[in-house]
């Protein structure tokens, strides 16, 4: 881009203060807390005021898509307002990482099967990309689709699928066997309760956050990918969803940073806030300068999506790491300023916590996209 513009529209910040008060009103903490502990982990009721009434799910998606035609700069807003209020939703994984992946790699005739539905939020998607002993990268991708006749057969094991329980539908990133050394990578969809797929539950720190690790036996499939290795496609759609996140991030940073505020000028010690310490004013200081920083690194590369950019990859890394950095801190020292009731179950702040501390690796860890970013520009002086 030419330019930075860091200020919202009129509109886009009346339809941030739409969202805030949806979310206020239907997805308050204690909300969060009572559907964390079930066993669905999602309330279906917010997610179709989510799609029905705000028309959020696919929003970034095209009209033709069965979309709302905006762009990712207002994907972002509603990214940052469910990071802000935690809300325990599969708008991630299903709106977000599984929209992008048909969006980016799947054919025409199969986009237009599949991704209406994911837009209405009608069904629920999930993408199957992570493995065993690999990370978020498609390079790292080894299970392999055998072909029979048109159809193909899966086999092997796939990790931290966000929402796997909770999706109708599964996107499968795997290797088509006999089709080179290695295999083309090439994206695959299959129904989550089809024969020879089975799933299980992951124990993980973040509650508010469903993962699942699918196990798939000779699973019958359909590619859904255009001809061709999709791995170029399915890096884009990765970087588009690492924008969102981090957008997600800073909102549950900024919430975070408010409640850190809040209690410094509530708690007495001394006869004084512990707000007017010197020390504590210093931290705070300190902490929104990295959520301003973060936050500009999010917004800059949403706006990126949206102009088309060429320099995304570097960007969508530089907002990850940025983001991913700075949430993790302003949670560690948000505890910190609650003090010893910050290390309690009943205290709220412990929730984002664990959100920073899965967020953080999701998609890439700060020092994956960090070593990431150094070689995009060198590649970009090349």
């Amino acid at each position: 881009m030419s330019s930075a513009h860091f200020s919202f529209t009129d509109d886009q910040q009346q339809y941030r203060e739409t969202v805030s008060r949806f979310l206020e009103r239907k997805a308050p903490v204690t909300e969060t807390r009572r559907i964390m502990e079930t066993e669905q982990g999602y309330d279906s009721a917010l997610w179709g005021g989510l799609s029905e009434e705000l028309g959020l799910v696919g929003i970034q998606l095209p009209e033709s898509a069965g979309g709302q035609g905006f762009g990712y700069v207002e994907l972002g807003i509603a990214m940052e307002e469910l990071g802000r209020s935690l809300c325990c939703v599969p708008y991630f994984g299903s709106a977000v990482l599984a929209a992008e992946a048909l969006r980016e790699a799947a054919a025409a005739e199969s986009m237009a099967l599949l991704l209406p539905p994911l837009a209405s939020g009608a069904r629920i998607a999930s993408l199957a990309l992570a493995e065993p002993g690999s990370g978020w990268a498609p390079a790292e991708v080894r299970m392999q689709a055998v072909q029979h006749g048109d159809a193909y057969r899966l086999t092997g094991i796939k990790r931290y699928v966000l929402d796997g329980l909770a999706a109708q539908d599964l996107l499968v990133v795997a290797r088509v066997a006999g089709s080179g050394s290695e295999g083309e990578l090439a994206l695959f969809h299959l129904a989550a309760d089809a024969p020879g797929v089975s799933r299980r539950a992951l124990q993980t720190l973040d509650p508010t956050r469903r993962q699942a690790e699918i196990t798939f036996e000779t699973a019958g499939a359909s590619r859904v990918s255009t001809a061709g290795d999709c791995s170029r496609a399915l890096d884009t759609a990765l970087d588009r969803a690492r924008i969102a996140l981090a957008n997600e991030m800073v909102g549950g940073a900024q919430a975070l940073f408010d409640r850190a505020v809040e209690y410094a000028k509530l708690r007495m010690q001394f006869g004084r806030p512990i707000g007017s310490f010197q020390a504590i004013k210093h931290k705070c200081a300190e902490l929104l300068l990295e959520l301003e920083l973060a936050k500009a690194a999010a917004y800059y590369a949403a706006a990126a999506v949206d102009a088309d950019d060429a320099a995304l990859p570097s960007l969508a890394s530089l907002a990850k790491a940025t983001a991913s950095e700075a949430y993790m801190h302003i949670a560690e020292e948000c505890i910190q300023i609650h003090g010893g009731i910050g290390f309690t179950w009943d205290c709220d702040v412990h929730l984002w916590f664990k959100r920073a501390k899965s967020s953080e690796v999701l998609l890439g860890t700060p020092a994956f996209h960090r070593e990431r970013y150094v070689q995009t520009l060198e590649e970009a002086v090349a």
